[in-house]
């Protein structure tokens, strides 16, 4: 299994830097089977079915960008640097592993201030990456944070522009409540009020889990034998309730349908002994083509990056043929790619 299997070319004006308004007035390709059909966000309801449950992911994205200033005195007096934070991950001892550009401008044991009342020193580094541990804690983090960061966009629209004022909107789902993720649950993006109205009126029942999405869902994959790739870990939760109402559904003979990758690697890892189970802590699975599904019937998500293992997911899902006659069809009728692109509905043929 070749990292070139899951590529493919895809034009530059596809790359959507801003999402559909109304969220659910995005498009939708649904691929049931072999069948696809263009239809629209707020249609999804037409195409499930009373018992079908949707587990949504309720992390909850920090602004995790952070813009500060190194200052530094010696006998030729004060030197300041611009210093690019994107924090990572919390650790247990209440620092943060974060990506620090440019790392080498600052010295183990320097002081970054980023506002008024926000600064944090660097304790460590290890792998380009830099451990920092703040002036504040708690409530009292979370609110300087909130003030002095920015949305944490994916490095293909951070590149094109800043993350602004509406990002701190678009860029949350709108059932957003365990803080956590440097990345949103980006199929969920889609939902708003009127969407999940109409859901529960068709007879859609829902459940919550919580994976908090790292950075680490944007890393490239290096290796050509893509079964050698090593996947990055994310924390997350499925509780026992959770697996409770997944389980009665899949008794019931109702569909169990991820939204969003992130859903779906969490319950197929509560899966892993082959039936669904609560579970708390971090997660490193990853899917490829030959994977056994135990839980998910379905998944809705938006399109990926070619050569990710995301690809490689809705790949094992869908099989890989069909799966490029998707994007094949997608890429032919202009559907918006990545983040704050449009939506797919996978349905595979039955197992």
């Amino acid at each position: 299994m070749k990292l070139s299997d899951f590529d493919f070319d895809l034009p530059e004006g596809l790359i959507a830097t801003r999402p559909a308004r109304p969220r659910s007035s995005a498009r939708l390709l649904v691929a049931e089977g072999d069948l696809i059909t263009d239809a629209t966000v707020i249609d999804l309801p037409d195409w499930l079915r009373p018992g079908d449950r949707l587990v949504l992911n309720d992390t909850r994205v920090i602004p995790a960008r952070l813009q500060g200033l190194r200052r530094r005195s010696s006998e030729a007096g004060q030197t300041e640097a611009r210093i690019e934070v994107t924090l990572l991950e919390p650790a247990a001892d209440g620092t943060w592993t974060a990506l620090i550009k440019p790392l080498k401008k600052v010295r183990d044991g320097e002081e970054i201030i980023f506002s008024n009342g926000l600064s944090a020193t660097l304790q460590s580094r290890s792998e380009g990456q830099g451990q920092l541990r703040f002036n504040l804690q708690g409530a009292d983090f979370d609110a300087a944070l909130n003030a002095a960061g920015a949305m944490p966009l994916p490095p293909y629209i951070a590149a094109k522009r800043p993350a602004d004022d509406r990002d701190r909107e678009d860029y949350q789902t709108v059932w957003a409540r365990n803080s956590g993720a440097v990345a949103a649950p980006t199929a969920s993006l889609h939902f708003d009020d009127a969407l999940l109205a109409a859901l529960r009126a068709r007879g859609v029942a829902f459940t919550h889990v919580t994976l908090h999405v790292g950075a680490g869902t944007f890393l490239p994959v290096k290796v050509e034998d893509v079964t050698t790739h090593k996947m990055h870990g994310e924390w997350g939760e499925v509780s026992e309730q959770a697996a409770e109402e997944i389980a009665a559904t899949r008794a019931e003979g109702g569909r169990v349908i991820p939204v969003g990758t992130t859903a779906l690697r969490l319950i197929e890892t509560a899966a892993r002994g082959g039936a669904i189970a609560p579970f708390r802590g971090v997660t490193d699975i990853f899917i490829y083509p030959g994977f056994t599904f135990h839980v998910a019937d379905a998944l809705m998500t938006n399109f990926h990056l070619p050569k990710s293992t995301l690809m490689m997911l809705v790949s094992a899902l869908m099989g890989p043929e069909r799966i490029r006659k998707i994007y094949a069809h997608a890429i032919a009728e202009n559907y918006r790619f990545f983040s704050y692109g449009d939506a797919s509905l996978l349905i595979p043929p039955a197992r």
